[in-house]
């Protein structure tokens, strides 16, 4: 089974998203903050994790970059999930590490499509 390591720090935005990629036979994992979903990506050592960019103590543009610094996470996909889509703003999750961005509110039809596309590249 597919284990996607979702960081979120928004209940919502969480429950929507596991509901949606569960339905399609992933497993979800949830970290709330930055910090939190270090630990988690390295023990559960996920096929792909969304990052939130904008959370509170280490946002994800940080929590990026010290995931991109393990050497064991070489070739995982992270994918920036934000509801910041203003010009530039893709460029600086990927200039973080981030090897994709997809904006909130997520597009139900089309999500799981998206990861599914992010996973097998």
């Amino acid at each position: 089974m597919t284990k996607i390591l979702y960081i979120e720090d928004d209940p919502i935005n969480k429950f929507l998203v596991k509901k949606v990629l569960t339905s399609s036979g992933f497993e979800v994992f949830e970290a709330s903050n930055g910090e939190e979903g270090i630990k988690m990506a390295e023990s559960v050592m996920p096929n792909l994790i969304l990052m939130d960019m904008q959370m509170p103590g280490l946002d994800g543009y940080e929590a990026t970059r010290r995931i991109r610094k393990n050497e064991a996470m070489n070739g995982l996909p992270i994918i920036a999930l934000t509801a910041h889509a203003l010009p530039g703003d893709k460029e600086k999750c990927l200039a973080a590490g981030c090897d994709g961005f997809i904006p909130k509110p997520i597009d139900v039809k089309n999500f799981v499509s998206q990861i599914s596309a992010f996973i097998k590249s």
